[in-house]
């Protein structure tokens, strides 16, 4: 028999660099994709998976974090930077999955002068929020230019004098003539969870943490 909408647990993964790593994690916790995830030709937003009770669906990362804040998902993975710039008050983040490691930093024009330490600075960012409060803490204050992709362009095209961004290697800042000037924080991806959808599941949603709890606490040890 068909399960009711309201009985299924939806859980919410990010497209792009934390899936790949996110997938095998997910298996090992029993919560595997059913084949369409995969084809590529499939328009469907919603799917099956090895567990009865558990259905995917797969959004863009800062998505994630909203579907979970508003109970449309009750759990998810989202990189700490999308935690930190949302700042959510109905988002529980219980485990540091260790995967999808960056860090998010200031990056600058190579040669270009420091910032100074009160004044005012235009960054370009996707984390408004998370760029203001860094800033505002230095005494400095930050407009920020909201970019969703091509950050590096920004200092170049005269749009802003720095940038706050992810950063895995640093290789696209070295090609395109920046460099790191600051770490904000280091970024790892987590498993997030609707707190009154923790408490109102009938402890499926308590026990699937301890899974990848688990799962972590092992690989860790190994």
């Amino acid at each position: 028999m068909a399960l009711a909408m309201s009985d299924t647990i939806i859980f919410a993964i990010p497209k792009g660099r934390i899936l790949d790593e996110a997938l095998p994690l997910m298996k090992a916790a029993g919560i595997e994709p059913a084949a369409d995830f995969f084809d590529e030709a499939s328009r469907a937003l919603m799917f099956a998976t090895t567990d009865p009770w558990v259905k995917i669906i797969r959004v863009r990362a800062f998505d994630v974090a909203t579907f979970v804040a508003h109970g449309a998902a009750q759990i998810g993975i989202v990189g700490s930077d999308v935690i930190d710039e949302f700042d959510y008050s109905e988002l529980y983040a219980p485990v540091d999955l260790g995967i999808g490691q960056c860090r998010i930093s200031v990056a600058m024009p190579e040669g270009a002068t420091q910032i100074p330490h009160i004044g005012h600075l235009r960054i370009a960012t996707k984390y408004p929020a998370l760029a203001r409060r860094h800033f505002a803490g230095q005494g400095i204050q930050a407009e920020c230019i909201k970019l969703n992709g091509a950050m590096e362009l920004a200092p170049l095209l005269g749009l802003s004098g720095r940038i706050v961004d992810l950063v895995s290697t640093g290789k696209t800042l070295a090609e395109n003539g920046l460099v790191e000037s600051e770490i904000l924080a280091q970024v790892s991806a987590r498993l997030i969870v609707n707190r009154a959808a923790f408490k109102t599941t009938d402890g499926r949603i308590p026990a699937m943490v301890e899974r990848f709890r688990a799962l972590v606490g092992r690989h860790a040890a190994a």
